[in-house]
Order: structure tokens, then C-alpha cells, then sequence
């Protein structure tokens, strides 16, 4: 059964090790300063909250990154899920699924009005998880690197 925890300072090989398999997969490289403060964030409650899930033999084989933000069209706020990365060795299981609906019931818990999140077009094994989970809301990302 796999377990999803909050992210801990001792969990900072086994994240480390499934971020760089995220970064892989997005064929990108952040500076190692980058990736220490983000763990030190993820542990600090420095805004961004993150969970990692483990299998029955307590290997890590998931990591979820979140935070939130004030919105114009809401009260409450809503709860962007930046990160989510599974192992290739376990993907299809339900990881993915749990990793997600762990974030909703944070964010429910929360008062938030919605969780979102971005992906590729072409991520289309994520997608599958994506459509079954949530609602395709059909606009397309823009951004402007400073």
C-alpha cells in the first residue's frame, strides 16, 4: 500500500533523487541552489508544501509540490499544483491519482476553491490521469522569462 507523507528534512535523498528524475523528464537543469532552497521551502513551511509517496517497502517512487495564492475571481484563494513526478518503474499504478487527491483534500482543508496545474500537450500519460481526474479547461499557457 503506498503511503503519502508530508515532505520531511531526512527525506532529502530519496526527493532529491525523484526531482532530478522530474527534471530529467522535462529535459531541464536548475542550478543546485535552486534545488536546495526549494527542499529547504518544502520543509520549512516557507509557502510551498510538498508530499512524497512510498511504497510497502518504504521506497520512495512519488513527490507533489504546492502552493497557494489570492485570486480576482475568488474569496478564498486557489492551490496550484506546480510539481508531480512518478517513478517510470511505477507508473499506472495509482500513484499519480493519490499524489493529486492528496493535494485536493489539503486544499479542501483548506477553504481553497480549486486546485490547477499545467502540463505538456504531449504528456500524454499524465494527461490520461489528468482527464480522468479533473476538467480540461481549454486555455493555453504564456509566459514571459524575466
Amino acid at each position: 500500500m503506498t503511503s503519502i507523507l508530508p515532505i520531511r528534512p531526512e527525506d532529502f535523498d530519496a526527493w532529491s533523487e525523484l526531482w532530478d528524475g522530474y527534471l530529467r523528464f522535462y529535459e531541464s537543469e536548475l542550478p543546485a541552489e535552486v534545488t536546495a532552497e526549494t527542499f529547504r521551502r518544502l520543509t520549512a513551511d516557507a509557502g510551498v508544501h510538498g508530499a512524497i509517496a512510498r511504497d510497502e517497502d518504504g521506497t520512495a517512487i512519488g513527490l507533489v509540490h504546492w502552493l497557494t495564492h489570492p485570486s480576482t475571481w475568488s474569496i478564498s484563494g486557489y492551490c496550484y499544483l506546480e510539481d508531480l513526478f512518478v517513478g517510470p518503474s511505477t507508473r499506472g499504478a495509482g500513484t499519480g491519482t493519490a499524489l493529486i487527491a492528496h493535494v485536493r483534500t489539503w486544499a479542501e482543508q483548506q477553504g481553497c476553491e480549486k486546485v490547477y496545474w499545467l502540463t505538456q500537450d504531449g504528456n500524454a500519460t499524465a494527461r490520461r490521469v489528468y482527464d480522468r481526474v479533473a476538467s480540461h479547461t481549454g486555455f493555453t499557457h504564456y509566459e514571459i522569462e524575466l
